[in-house]
């Protein structure tokens, strides 16, 4: 499990938000509030998310962007190759991290073992309050009448009162 941060992905009423929180942790040590862990990619049209080593996140979220210029925005192709590098590459394999990618139409858990997962529900959250978010995400769904940055919103903060790694300074993009 990585002890890093919560991202989280809402899928809901014809939109998708993605949210991050800004916690960045050494060891039980908060060294800083307000980091942005969600960035938008190809033009715009693919949201990002990672947790994990921030080094190892952010050299996956170039590979990620090198890859969806390479396959022209196609997130479903792009994540398949990322991940079969991540996999194959000894350098990218010792890398610590998770990937949530999110585009019109598909959202993505991508992981340094291969793993391409697309949620059933169009719901999907990693780091160590990545769980309680998506808890709290598939309650607000289906009790509430919320959209979907609101959903993120909520379950974020959530999250945070449960996961010491996580704070209340969130930050989502939405398309």
């Amino acid at each position: 499990m990585i002890h890093s941060t919560t991202i989280l992905a809402v899928r809901h009423k014809d939109r998708v938000a993605m949210g991050g929180d800004g916690q960045v942790s050494m060891g039980e040590t908060t060294i800083k509030q307000s980091a942005k862990k969600v960035r938008r990619l190809y033009h715009g049209k693919v949201i990002v998310g990672f947790a994990g080593a921030s080094a190892d996140a952010i050299t996956l979220v170039e590979r990620l962007e090198e890859k969806l210029e390479s396959f022209n925005g196609n997130l479903k192709r792009s994540a398949v190759e990322l991940a079969k590098d991540w996999r194959t590459d000894r350098t990218l394999r010792r890398l610590e991290a998770f990937l949530l990618a999110v585009d019109q139409e598909y959202s993505f858990i991508i992981s340094g073992t291969g793993d391409v997962i697309e949620p059933d529900d169009g719901l999907a959250g990693v780091g160590s309050g990545g769980a309680y978010a998506l808890a709290a995400a598939r309650a607000l769904v289906r009790h509430t009448d919320l959209d979907a940055r609101s959903i993120v919103e909520e379950a974020m903060k959530i999250a945070a009162d449960i996961c010491v790694y996580t704070n209340r300074e969130i930050h989502i993009e939405e398309i």
